[in-house]
């Protein structure tokens, strides 16, 4: 074969990508040219994508011994996906809206995993912290969505064993081009999209990209709605044939009535008396509810080619958001008959983020191996200052405070005998965290055939949480250093199939004393996985299957002791099936099986239990059918989302599990012309009313989604 007999030194990116066939392993099949990226480059060979999201280093995913999903922006806009924690619906793994559709956050289990904290955009953090300051994806903004599966502190620090969501953002185009969206649809959906590129005064040195979008519409229940505002500009600019820098800003503000999907496991999941519950009731006050959040992010990314063996690549980010959010909902227990009291959510506060990563990297090659040698520095700071009025909160000395609200009606709640509550005081917190991290990871190619890796990154960080109120004032916090560790080794098959096994670490540190008088030590989560990828050179697709067992020590458990003792033990174990291709020249299929077994001690009593809302098995298929053959320029798409049964959590006193339940999705779209497109989307086609979950609370899906679109394209 040609690659045999070409040196490593004369083109080894080549080399390494025709393995991968014409497909990436993760999911993205004819995918278009995309800019170079320099944190997570997104690199054009034939129809291949390297990505620099698992390793930090531009690597075909073929030959990356960890399990990676990929959902591009195409595949986005082809599902009509508007909500973040929608993305990975049709990929292994996760858990999209285990508590149904929130307004305002997205959220996702990985491997069995919460991942709250698991959330990056270009390859830096996005803070989610003090209870609601989340940081909020738009999906309009983005090129793709990577997800990394298992633990990930060898390259990102800090970051629970789950995996990690990296958004890419999308960047500058070399060639003119542009698109304006306007969509429509049912809950008063409304969305105008406008998305222009291309050089600057017909410069070949420099590219601008300039993304805007505005969104209103009700939310799940009776009275919620958001309205959107988002412009994200960006700029790149080749400094010299060696240097480039690109300029990426976004702001976004969201406002209106946030959601409050909490319910009680009677009228929803368990029959009553008096009925169920009605999905669209609000348990919240939606003429007191408000939600406020401004943000906004700049920064930039520096990539510089040394000379023909180092590069350095760096990029940094300033991130500040505002939120005032005030929010009613009812407690877990019914007051009988029919009545449940009530509890506030108040908070009004600001951060301010900054994080930077340094990178250098060296490649060397031989007559049979080709090293990657990566060195970089990391560096987090964030500076979080809020006023907590919540109902039920920790004060300043110590002590907690309680105060229901009132008292509503589940089947018919009176808004009008609302009194906006008193609850005291309000406790001031003062957070601060800082995050330092050194690592060094090598990949080794040989013989064409094996590829290995080993690595090792340093940490440091600390956090405090001073708060303080008219009770006194308290502080919790910690001062940690972890080392965490990775390794991996995969063959190269000449037939497509190349197995691989690897073990990765991750730490999550805990803010609190043990009973034995000394800091809680942080959450250490380890995995091995071993898994194969598939993807033959006379087939057009691939399949990737991967075994996992994840384990996380230290975690807090009851005992006799007065506080929580690091004596518990959270694991997940599971197989991943995912695989795309085309059945057709004209019919593509994506399709995914996940199995997870996720279990965690709660006490001395209570070893291993099941961990809420994640579901033993899921599987989805997706089919795209182009029928340009026979009716020149329609397409159409359907799809099928199973879900399997869930366990409530112990001690909730929530006595069945919850049912599986199954949903289809459709979609159909018409080139009108080369310029003009017209498609509309089905989520739920049959407007399954089903509880996607139960923990203490109850918590409905998603109704059905009808939304229409019309695309200009130039």
């Amino acid at each position: 074969m040609l690659r045999k007999t070409m040196p490593f030194s004369v083109a080894p990116l080549p080399a390494a990508v025709r393995r991968s066939l014409v497909v990436s392993l993760g999911g993205m099949l004819c995918a278009a040219p995309m800019a170079a990226l320099a944190q997570e480059d997104t690199i054009n060979t034939g129809t291949t994508v390297v990505t620099a999201t698992a390793l930090k280093v531009d690597t075909p995913e073929v030959e990356t011994p960890r399990a990676i999903s990929t959902v591009s922006a195409e595949e986005l806009e082809t599902r009509g996906v508007n909500k973040y924690d929608e993305t990975f619906q049709y990929r292994s793994g996760v858990v999209s809206q285990p508590y149904g559709e929130d307004n305002n956050t997205d959220w996702f289990f990985l491997r069995g995993f919460s991942a709250e904290s698991a959330t990056y955009q270009d390859g830096l953090r996005l803070f989610r912290t003090g209870g609601y300051f989340w940081w909020m994806n738009e999906t309009f903004g983005v090129e793709r969505v990577d997800l990394l599966k298992g633990p990930a502190s060898i390259l990102y620090g800090e970051a629970p064993p789950g995996g990690v969501i990296n958004a890419i953002s999308k960047r500058p185009t070399s060639e003119p081009q542009g698109t304006l969206e306007i969509e429509a649809g049912n809950q008063q959906h409304r969305q105008v999209g406008i998305d222009v590129s291309g050089p600057v005064a017909e410069r070949d040195d420099m590219r601008y990209r300039m993304v805007g979008l505005y969104r209103d519409g009700e939310g799940e229940l009776n009275g919620s709605e958001k309205e959107r505002y988002y412009f994200a500009p960006s700029l790149e600019m080749d400094v010299s044939d060696d240097t480039t820098v690109t300029f990426l800003a976004s702001v976004q503000k969201d406002e209106g009535v946030p959601t409050t999907g909490f319910f009680p496991a009677l009228g929803t999941l368990n029959d009553s008396p008096f009925g169920q519950i009605d999905p669209e009731t609000n348990l919240g006050q939606p003429d007191y509810d408000r939600l406020d959040q401004r943000q906004v992010g700049i920064g930039y990314e520096l990539e510089h080619q040394i000379n023909d063996t180092w590069e350095f690549q760096q990029n940094a980010r300033y991130t500040h958001l505002d939120l005032e959010l005030r929010n009613v909902y009812p407690n877990s227990f019914v007051t009988p008959p029919r009545s449940i009291s009530r509890g506030v959510i108040d908070r009004a506060g600001e951060y301010d983020a900054f994080n930077i990563d340094n990178r250098l990297i060296a490649r060397t090659y031989t007559d049979n191996t080709e090293n990657t040698l990566l060195v970089g520095a990391g560096y987090q700071e964030l500076n979080l200052n809020y006023t907590n009025r919540d109902s039920f909160r920790t004060l300043g000395d110590g002590s907690t405070f309680f105060a229901n609200v009132d008292t509503v009606d589940l089947y018919n709640p009176d808004y009008a005998a609302f009194t906006a509550p008193d609850t005291g005081d309000p406790t001031q917190h003062d957070v601060d965290r800082r995050q330092f991290g050194i690592y060094v990871q090598d990949q080794l190619r040989v013989a064409d055939k094996w590829v290995f890796l080993a690595g090792a990154r340093y940490d440091s960080v600390d956090s405090s949480d001073d708060f303080s109120d008219v009770t006194g004032s308290s502080s919790q916090g910690y001062d940690d250093e972890q080392l965490s560790l990775t390794a991996g080794a995969m063959y190269l098959g000449d037939n497509g199939i190349s197995p691989y096994l690897s073990y990765s670490e991750s730490f999550t540190p805990v803010a609190g004393i043990g009973p034995n008088g000394a800091s809680y030590e942080p959450l250490e989560g380890s995995q091995l996985e071993a898994g194969v990828k598939i993807a033959p050179f006379n087939v057009d697709g691939y399949v990737t299957v991967a075994v996992f067992d994840v384990e996380e020590d230290n975690t807090l458990i009851s005992t006799s002791a007065p506080v929580q003792e690091q004596a518990g033990e959270r694991r997940s174990q599971g197989v991943e099936i995912e695989g795309v291709g085309y059945l057709t020249d004209d019919l593509q299929l994506t399709a995914a099986y996940t199995y997870t077994d996720a279990r965690y001690d709660i006490s001395d009593s209570q070893q291993d239990e099941r961990v809420p809302l994640v579901p033993f098995h899921m599987a989805s298929a997706w089919l795209d059918y182009d029928m340009s053959s026979s009716l020149p320029g329609l397409s159409v798409g359907a799809g099928v989302r199973y879900i399997g049964e869930t366990s409530p959590s112990p001690g909730s006193g929530i006595n069945r599990d919850v049912p599986s339940t199954t949903l289809y999705d459709a979609m159909a779209s018409y080139d009108i012309n080369d310029s003009w497109t017209a498609q509309v989307n089905v989520n739920n086609i049959t407007d399954e009313e089903y509880v996607s979950g139960c923990d203490f609370y109850c918590y409905y899906g998603a109704s059905r989604s009808v939304i229409g679109s019309v695309k200009y394209r130039w």
